[in-house]
């Protein structure tokens, strides 16, 4: 099983710094970008070059879409930012095909042997999109972040540059 660290937050909250931090203690982390490359999106780029400046030149880079497959043979210590790419890649997929992605996500994550740390946003707190991709998009991601929260050994979420240990200060909801 593997010891899997989930940071979640809003926009600008602080979540990647405070993944980065953690990942700072450990030895040849895998920084898994899980983003389309977008070269003709400056703010985009901008972003990126933002969060390249943080990381240590010793981290190994992966700049993929297909997370699956950096999943499937144990390659050390991960640190993915973030989630939010797996569910983009599959929103124009049927709920069918969703599931099952979803399904064997979840499982290589939870036979991943070594650390991961996993940044997600968090979003719905706020307006409801007048678009449907928007809406299933938020909760596709949704899903996806309680489902890795259940088999995550600490969960941290980010806000106002503040991180708190979810772990410590609630309890799982009832079914």
């Amino acid at each position: 099983m593997s010891y899997i660290i989930l940071v979640s937050g809003a926009t600008k909250s602080g979540k990647s710094e405070f993944a980065e931090y953690l990942g700072k203690k450990e030895q040849n982390l895998t920084y898994i970008a899980l983003s389309e490359k977008r070269p003709d999106d400056i703010l985009w780029q901008e972003k990126i070059l933002i969060h390249k400046s943080r990381r240590p030149k010793s981290w190994n880079l992966i700049e993929t879409v297909d997370l699956i497959a950096y999943l499937k043979n144990d390659i050390g210590v991960l640190l993915i930012d973030s989630i939010g790419g797996f569910v983009v890649q599959l929103l124009n997929e049927n709920e069918i095909i969703w599931k099952k992605n979803l399904k064997i996500l979840l499982t290589y994550l939870s036979s991943y042997k070594s650390k991961i740390i996993i940044v997600g946003e968090q979003t719905g707190w706020g307006l409801v999109s007048e678009y449907k991709i928007g809406n299933l998009y938020v909760e596709r991601l949704g899903m996806l972040l309680k489902e890795i929260a259940k088999i995550s050994k600490e969960n941290w979420l980010t806000i106002n540059g503040k991180a708190l240990n979810l772990d410590n200060i609630t309890f799982e909801i009832p079914k």
